[in-house]
């Protein structure tokens, strides 16, 4: 219970604002470091974290409303289901970009070789999100081909 008379101040001052950017510019700078890369968006790990961070730092006079907290458990829910979707998405992707390269097996293309063109039978084909043909002795991506021809 709090005592009557006693305020929660929930403003920052401009000090206090200053402080904790400079924490957050320094924690950021040592994700770089540590090989990570910092990113503009959240990912379903960080809002899970901002969510713990705020039941910790409720005010105990006044805390989270359940329907508040039902809300925000909703959103974490539908972020981790686009995420999984997201995931899968990139799977099917590099499955049927795949597939598109194993038609070409034994057949003639044509690859783009920027100022100039070559010509040739697919011999062979990586796998992966960026498949490759084998023409020749050579290697291309497939996005190079520009024409398929049956044989």
């Amino acid at each position: 219970m709090a005592e009557e008379g006693v305020s929660l101040n929930t403003h920052m001052s401009a000090q206090e604002i200053a402080k904790l950017q400079m924490e957050v510019d320094t924690y950021n700078k040592s994700l770089v470091v540590d090989g990570k890369t910092t990113t503009q968006s959240l990912g379903k790990d960080d809002f899970l974290k901002l969510l713990i961070v705020q039941m910790q730092n409720q005010d105990p006079t006044d805390p989270m409303d359940n329907t508040e907290f039902i809300a925000q458990m909703a959103e974490f829910s539908t972020l981790e289901q686009m995420t999984n979707m997201n995931s899968n998405f990139d799977k099917l992707s590099s499955v049927l970009t795949s597939n598109s390269a194993l038609g070409t097996i034994g057949k003639t293309v044509q690859i783009d070789l920027g100022e100039t063109t070559t010509q040739g039978v697919v011999q062979a084909v990586t796998y992966g999100n960026n498949p490759q043909v084998r023409v020749g002795n050579m290697y291309y991506d497939l996005n190079k081909i520009t024409a398929v021809y049956g044989n």
